[in-house]
C-alpha cells in the first residue's frame, strides 16, 4: 500500500534570511516620512489604523510587511496616494526586485531619505506655516544662500 505524502504546513523561508526586505524598509521609511511631516506620533497613527505603536515601528523599519489593505488605509490616514510609498525608489532596489543576495549586497542598498529626519520634518512644517508666499520664497532663498556659503 502506498502512503500519501503529506504537504508541509510550514511557511517558506524568506529570501532575506530573517533580514527585512529592502523594499519593505523603503515603503516603511516613506510611512515614517509622511507621518513626521504631518507631526503625527506613532501612537496616533496606530490608533487611526487600529494598530499599536509597536506595530507601526515594525512597519516603518521594514521588519513587518505592510499588506495591500493596510497600505490603502495608511494612504488615507496620511493623506497621500498609494503611489507615494513607492515614489523615488532607488533604481538598484527596483532592479533587484527587493531580493538580497548577500549580507551586504551593495546593489540593493539605498541612502536614508533626508525627509525621514525629525529636523527636516520640523523645518518643512515650519516653512509651510509661513502664510505669505513671498516670505516663504525669501526663506528658501536665504537657506540656499547659506548652503552655498558652507
Amino acid at each position: 500500500m502506498v502512503k500519501a505524502v503529506k504537504k508541509s504546513t510550514r511557511r517558506p523561508l524568506r529570501d532575506t534570511k530573517g533580514r527585512s526586505n529592502p523594499i519593505d524598509a523603503y515603503v516603511g521609511s516613506r510611512v515614517r516620512q509622511q507621518r513626521m511631516i504631518l507631526g503625527m506620533g506613532q501612537e496616533i497613527l496606530g490608533n487611526a489604523v487600529g494598530l499599536t505603536y509597536q506595530q507601526i515601528q515594525k512597519y516603518e523599519r521594514g521588519i513587518n510587511r505592510i499588506s495591500a489593505s493596510r497600505l490603502f488605509t495608511l494612504s488615507k490616514v496620511l493623506n497621500v496616494p498609494i503611489s507615494f510609498f513607492f515614489e523615488d525608489m532607488p533604481r538598484a532596489l527596483v532592479a533587484a526586485g527587493g531580493k538580497v543576495r548577500g549580507f551586504a549586497d551593495a546593489s540593493v542598498k539605498f541612502e536614508a531619505d533626508l525627509m525621514v529626519s525629525r529636523e527636516t520634518a520640523n523645518l518643512v512644517r515650519a516653512y509651510y506655516r509661513i502664510e505669505d508666499p513671498k516670505q516663504r520664497r525669501r526663506v528658501l532663498e536665504l537657506l540656499r544662500s547659506m548652503a552655498d556659503e558652507s
